[in-house]
């Protein structure tokens, strides 16, 4: 059953390994994208230690097989380790956690230092001088090494602090080494095979499928044989530990200054083997285990942790989508396009239809634009001698213009103001990194003067601009040539109607008129509309040019309610985009584009790879499991 050691690793080994280096590249370029959103690798969670410490520095070199005696305080760790060692490499102490550094003892051919720099990335290496260097009381965190003259060829031996002592420092050098190792000796006894540390170091190494041997140590051979199985079903019960070996090693204080201890291994019922009394050779059967497929075991129990659903890599990806949405949600509220609850108001319709009698009059000929022209002048003049006297009875009317721009400068800060509340609702949930970013504009005075810039800008915006413009004949250029008959038919009106408005100009203003309300409270214009558009409409009709322009079954007055409220809609999603571009550009400029760059990490090529390396690992750990074998 002994493998060939100098034998190279086999392919589903360099398989492995590429995958995993493939998945580390991937987490460390995704790093600075992370960060953005206040998450910073996580180099305190158990899987990215795994990932750090385990896996990509043991998938660089040789697959070594690290073997480390693990337990609690006073129970004879070191003695054990030197019986492996086949020599006094550790120093034996009955103090309470005497051993406070690691001692590694390398076979010939591993013991190159900056491999086991690599291997124990954590500690400071020092050469080992004497068995009682571990016991120095250093706050560094060293591993104390050298060649292990009995250490049988690709095999590592480590001697780990105390599992459960008193010193933070050691549990945490202890954790570092079951981390990296490959097999753990687990060396328990009657008092402290449930021991509560214990327990909870074995659980993990259960979850990261390291193969676990167990030694009991200060054994009675006689008194203790039916007691031993009790504490093995117990510490295997809360552990959820499958010892791979299980032995029993004797009280015997002598033999152990002598490195003569025997080590009896237990049969399938857990009694000794019926040749009895025959002690095993622990080292050796150490070194007749199927390395290779150890090292993928514990590499797949190590991916595992690693790939952990809630707890591993998919959890930490789970905490940077849940970041992004964060920011996409500020990003949302910043934007002015999409503003529920705020009512924007329409244009007036005089503005609109002046508009559009430029529209109109652009293609007309010369002499009916003069015609027209004059008859409008007169309009005004009647229109303007009717507004007197009504507003001398009734009291001047506010301007309809001058009420838009109040009604749409309230629509403006009540959106801002909805913006910044919900922008102090995120800046309440938000990360460490989101939340300072929308305190800037939140804080202190800062939201009085964003509203008093807002108000500022909209003050000098026009109610009609140029881009507008340009949108309003593009949708009635539209409607032109989507209605060529009844265009053709208007034109031939227009110019049989000397002493009205255009029938388009006509009718369309009534038929907005009735959509917006523009003219309620002014009986005056009321009439005097009404009476050009029965006007119109009389012709109209007469003429049978209802039925030219009628659309899908429209009448004149519906086609006409229809493109005002498109010319509208038009106007309001303009207004809209207007705001947002300011704050993109202005006060919000930078933290915006903070924001979306957030949001998108998880659409982001470094992302999306991390997630790719994920899957393929996951698959192959899945898809190829090897089984391993104990002599």
């Amino acid at each position: 059953m002994t493998e060939n050691h100098a034998a190279k690793p086999s392919t589903d080994f360099a398989t492995f390994a590429a995958g995993v280096a493939r998945l580390a590249r991937a987490i460390e370029a995704l790093a600075p994208l992370a960060a953005r959103l206040g998450l910073p690798q996580p180099l305190d969670r158990e899987w990215f230690e795994l990932l750090d410490r385990k896996l990509l520095p043991q998938l660089q070199g040789p697959p070594l097989l690290i073997v480390a005696v693990v337990g609690g305080t006073n129970i004879g760790k070191s003695v054990v380790f030197n019986h492996l060692a086949g020599e006094m490499a550790s120093a034996s102490t009955p103090l309470a956690a005497g051993t406070k550094h690691p001692v590694c003892l390398a076979s010939a051919g591993s013991d190159n230092p900056t491999l086991l720099a690599r291997l124990f990335e954590p500690f400071t290496l020092r050469p080992w001088q004497s068995a009682e260097d571990p016991l120095d009381d250093s706050p560094t965190d060293r591993l104390y090494w050298r060649t292990g003259a009995n250490v049988p060829p690709r095999l590592v031996l480590v001697d780990a602090p105390d599992v459960d002592s008193d010193a933070t420092v050691n549990r945490k050098r202890a954790k570092a080494i079951g981390q990296t190792a490959d097999v753990l000796v687990a060396l328990l006894t009657q008092q402290k095979y449930n021991d509560a540390a214990v327990k909870q170091f074995f659980r993990a190494a259960v979850e990261a499928d390291k193969p676990i041997i167990v030694v009991f140590n200060f054994c009675d051979l006689t008194a203790d044989r039916d007691d031993w199985p009790q504490w093995l079903a117990r510490f295997c019960a809360e552990t959820g530990a499958k010892p791979e070996l299980v032995y029993v090693v004797p009280r015997d204080r002598a033999a152990a200054s002598e490195l003569q201890l025997p080590f009896y291994r237990l049969g399938p019922n857990n009694d000794l083997n019926p040749t009895a009394q025959t002690p095993t050779d622990l080292r050796s059967e150490l070194a007749s285990l199927h390395f290779d497929a150890i090292k993928i075991r514990t590499y797949r129990g190590a991916l595992g942790r690693v790939l952990d659903p809630r707890h591993g890599l998919p959890g930490y990806l789970d905490t940077i989508r849940a970041a992004a949405r964060d920011f996409a949600s500020a990003a949302d509220a910043i934007s002015a396009t999409n503003r529920a609850g705020v009512t924007w108001p329409s244009l007036p319709t005089r503005v609109l239809v002046d508009e559009m009698q430029l529209w109109w009059d652009a293609d007309r000929g010369g002499w009916s634009q003069r015609v027209h022209g004059f008859y409008r002048k007169v309009n005004r003049g009647v229109m303007g001698s009717i507004r007197a006297a009504w507003t001398s009875v009734r009291g001047p009317a506010e301007d309809p213009l001058a009420a838009f721009k109040r009604q749409e400068q309230a629509a403006v800060i009540t959106a801002v103001e909805k913006m910044l509340d919900e922008l102090q609702r995120l800046a309440e949930v938000g990360n460490e990194i989101l939340r300072p970013r929308l305190q800037r504009i939140l804080g202190g005075q800062a939201r009085a003067d964003l509203l008093a810039q807002v108000e500022a800008a909209h003050r000098n915006l026009p109610p009609i601009d140029d881009e507008y413009r340009a949108v309003l004949r593009e949708e009635l250029d539209a409607w032109k040539t989507a209605n060529l008959p009844a265009v053709r038919f208007l034109k031939t009106l227009d110019k049989a109607m000397a002493i009205a408005r255009p029938a388009i100009t006509v009718t369309l203003f009534v038929g907005g008129w009735a959509v917006a309300g523009d003219l309620v409270g002014q009986a005056a214009m009321h009439v005097v509309g009404n009476a050009a558009g029965h006007l119109a409409s009389e012709v109209v009709v007469a003429g049978g040019g209802e039925a030219m322009v009628a659309t899908a079954g429209e009448g004149v007055g519906q086609a006409a309610a229809r493109l005002f409220r498109q010319l509208q809609s038009r106007f309001v999603q303009q207004r809209a985009n207007w705001l947002a571009e300011f704050l993109e550009n202005q006060p919000l400029g930078n933290l915006l584009i903070e924001l979306r760059q957030g949001a998108d990490v998880p659409k982001s090529t470094e992302f999306k790879k991390v997630e790719a390396s994920m899957e393929e690992l996951f698959e192959s750990t899945t898809a190829n499991s090897v089984p391993v074998r104990f002599p």
